[in-house]
């Protein structure tokens, strides 16, 4: 399943990937205080998700259930960063990352426990 979700949008989802199910109405207050986003806001964006099948709502309350994990979506993500910067070449990307900063020992280590879990 692939959608497309913009960044107002992740913002959206990032509320219901950190709390759970929440009414719209929850989900407009903690993105009032988190962004100073006014109500219609919130509401326009939960029915473009809604609209995308990322979110799912129900009664009683409007409330709101994601369909799509954040491992999902990231996984997507990163392909079409791939596909789209790195010419489709995962290993691009990785010395790409890995030549913008000097890594701690700590990172790197972690980086070689996930290649080898991989194989």
């Amino acid at each position: 399943m692939e959608i497309k979700l913009f960044d107002s949008e992740l913002k959206v989802m990032d509320v219901l990937w950190k709390n759970g199910d929440l009414t719209a109405k929850r989900i407009s207050d903690i993105l009032k205080e988190q962004v100073g986003w006014n109500m219609n806001t919130t509401y326009t964006l939960i029915k473009r998700c809604i609209g995308k099948s990322a979110i799912e709502r129900s009664e009683p309350n409007f409330m709101c259930h994601a369909l799509v994990t954040k491992e999902q979506v990231q996984e997507q993500e990163t392909t079409e960063l791939i596909n789209k910067v790195f010419d489709g070449s995962a290993d691009l990307l990785f010395a790409s990352l890995l030549k913008r900063k000097k890594l701690p020992t700590e990172e790197i280590e972690r980086l070689k426990q996930i290649i080898n879990r991989l194989k």
